[in-house]
């Protein structure tokens, strides 16, 4: 019997009363309207590397994306639009844009699961995201019954959100990226680096450029560091990547947390930055502004640290990020699920920020 276990990265969960393998758009639309049409509980699959599915069987159909495929729409003298299908692998798609000389995507190398699914949730990382890059995609929209056409404008993306998470329900079929011809020389570099990590990781300065191939390596070698890169032979990477949202607050309540919490400025060209020991917090801005906080950061100082498990547990927090949970020793979705609660209990009483799960939740409500 097949079952979530096999098909996610956790390597947890229960079965399904049917599974359904869409390989193109046409079997996608017609599995996702006849499934409509009975009425039944559905979700679609991809990679499967953003989902934790209960233990108990999900009473409805699971549709498979298994379509794959990458085709340059145009060439334009600015960008570059190519139209992916939605069951492409998204790093496959990454390292297909870096060998062609298209920048955009570069610094997002690593993420693990298919196309479809990056735009739910506006997928990013070291500086990039996916809202920059998206021109339109292809949805099945189960309300309508139809397949219609999104524009990036209509999809309402913010951090880590978009309309396709919970307000639009339905499948995309696929995407039509933008992207920026580079070329694939040394001297032919992609956008400034504007993640201040990812820059030191490449020895250059905050707003300087690197060849895509170079920024592509680093970024690899950074997320395999934190076990962020799926490795068969390391259970730190049998995760959903990291499992709970950044939390956004106002700059007055972040005021309220100690000094030393990083803290990160929503929708400013300045880059974020830790304050140095003993600096002085700068004086609170005139103007109402959003601050990102590090959950990894509110974690450890809650005091839940990297390595820890329930007594008895087979899910642990990764040993190496504390903001990934992971499946060290055949754990059950429970498992994990109490871990989670667990996590967001101690960072909400000790520093009242209640942590929003990232992936995906089958049968589970945190």
């Amino acid at each position: 019997m097949t079952t979530f276990a096999e098909l996610t990265t956790l390597r947890v969960g229960g079965g399904a009363r049917r599974w359904v393998e869409a390989r193109n758009c046409d079997d996608i639309v017609s599995a996702a309207s006849a499934v409509r049409g009975t009425g039944e509980n559905w979700i679609a699959l991809g990679g499967g590397s953003n989902l934790l599915a209960a233990d108990s069987e999900f009473d409805g159909t699971v549709i498979r994306v298994l379509s794959e495929g990458i085709q340059i729409e145009s060439e334009g003298a600015d960008r570059t639009l190519v139209h992916v299908q939605a069951g492409h692998s998204w790093d496959d798609f990454v390292s297909w844009a870096v060998i062609n000389g298209l920048g955009g995507v570069e610094a997002m190398s690593g993420i693990p699961g298919t196309v479809g699914a990056a735009p739910v949730q506006n997928i990013g990382a070291y500086g990039q995201e996916l809202a920059e890059v998206v021109h339109s995609l292809t949805f099945w929209d189960e309300q309508r019954d139809d397949v219609v056409t999104l524009t990036n404008a209509d999809m309402d993306f913010s951090f880590r959100h978009s309309i396709l998470k919970g307000a639009r329900r339905g499948i995309v079929l696929d995407i039509t990226f933008a992207l920026t011809r580079v070329g694939t020389g040394p001297e032919a570099l992609g956008r400034p680096i504007m993640f201040e990590q990812l820059a030191s990781a490449l020895g250059v300065a905050v707003g300087a450029s690197e060849p895509l191939g170079a920024v592509r390596d680093r970024v690899l070698e950074l997320r395999c560091s934190k076990g962020m890169v799926l490795d068969a032979n390391d259970p730190d990477t049998f995760s959903v990547g990291s499992f709970f949202v950044n939390p956004i607050v106002s700059e007055r309540f972040s005021r309220t947390l100690p000094a030393d919490a990083p803290r990160f400025p929503v929708g400013e060209d300045e880059p974020p930055r830790y304050l140095a020991p003993g600096e002085d917090v700068p004086p609170l801005s005139t103007q109402p502004r959003a601050i990102k906080l590090s959950a990894a950061w509110l974690i450890e100082q809650a005091g839940v640290r990297k390595g820890f498990a329930l007594p008895g547990s087979g899910a642990a927090i990764s040993s190496k990020h504390a903001l990934a949970i992971t499946n060290r020793s055949a754990a059950t979705a429970d498992d994990v699920f109490q871990l989670a609660k667990y996590v967001q209990a101690m960072v909400q009483s000790s520093f009242g920020v209640l942590l929003l799960p990232e992936p995906t939740l089958v049968g589970l409500s945190l």
